[in-house]
């Protein structure tokens, strides 16, 4: 199905944005928020999303304001139950920033890889984008075949690598997958993407082995955003990863083509 055409300008994106909830009164609950934070700062390394994070995020509250300065989620500790946020304009910040990347991959003919562990609400948004730079272009990055990570197999569809389970795609934050394309691609002898464009512990792995990494992440998610803070993740979009119908993610992806100079594909 092909993006709106013409993209919305900023102010029709943020009303969309709140209409749809993908930022605005989102659904993720704040105890589920602070749930996520607390087990970063305990270890968790399920919730590093493939960073390396050290002792140096040990403090839930330390968590909680990088969330709250790049999210925009309610800075208020006492605030631990009901409804939490993501700020509509922070999103769009964010795209402008990642459009700005993506701009410069077009310009250098960069090789790109695009990874989603959303692709029941995101495939698309990374499809399309992913045409758009080959148009301009762009390499994108075609996985070895065979590869296994996590009890399943790592494939690519429309451009866009993903865990497949059971014949099923399957939801995850694990970085083991895109660990998988690195290393086969280093073992065969071809070079890794310049570029990643992904979301979860994909952008995560990435952007800890050195590769510009950009992705879009859930309020829920804060460790690609402590990533985008320390220098290791170039771009992190706040955004509700998973709203009722994936189509209300194309004037966001509409906006982001547009906003990097590119020309959307059927």
């Amino acid at each position: 199905m092909p993006i709106p055409s013409p993209a919305p300008n900023r102010a029709e994106l943020i009303d969309h944005l709140v209409r749809t909830r993908i930022a605005g009164d989102v659904a993720t609950p704040r105890d589920n928020n602070l749930a996520h934070y607390r087990r970063l700062a305990n270890g968790d390394r399920h919730y590093w999303l493939g960073l390396e994070l050290g002792d140096r995020w040990t403090d839930e509250q330390d968590v909680l304001a990088v969330m709250a300065e790049r999210c925009g989620v309610v800075d208020d500790p006492q605030h631990r139950t009901g409804q939490d946020t993501i700020d509509p304009e922070l999103t769009v910040d964010a795209l402008d920033r990642m459009a700005t990347v993506l701009r410069k991959a077009a310009e250098a003919g960069q090789r790109v890889l695009f990874a989603t562990g959303h692709p029941g609400g995101l495939l698309d948004v990374h499809r399309h984008v992913a045409a758009a730079l080959r148009a301009a272009g762009c390499e994108i990055v075609v996985i070895p075949p065979g590869l296994g990570a996590d009890d399943g197999y790592v494939f690519q569809f429309c451009d866009v690598a993903m865990l497949e389970r059971g014949a099923t795609l399957w939801h995850t934050h694990s970085p083991e997958p895109m660990s998988a394309i690195l290393n086969r691609l280093e073992r065969e002898g071809r070079p890794w993407p310049d570029l990643v464009v992904a979301d979860h512990g994909w952008t995560g792995c990435a952007g800890q082995r050195g590769i510009d990494a950009v992705g879009f992440a859930d309020c829920n998610d804060p460790a690609l955003f402590i990533g985008e803070a320390e220098g290791t993740v170039a771009v992190t979009v706040p955004l509700d990863d998973h709203v009722v119908d994936p189509r209300f993610y194309d004037p966001l992806t509409a906006y982001l083509i547009a906003a990097a100079g590119l020309t959307p594909q059927p």
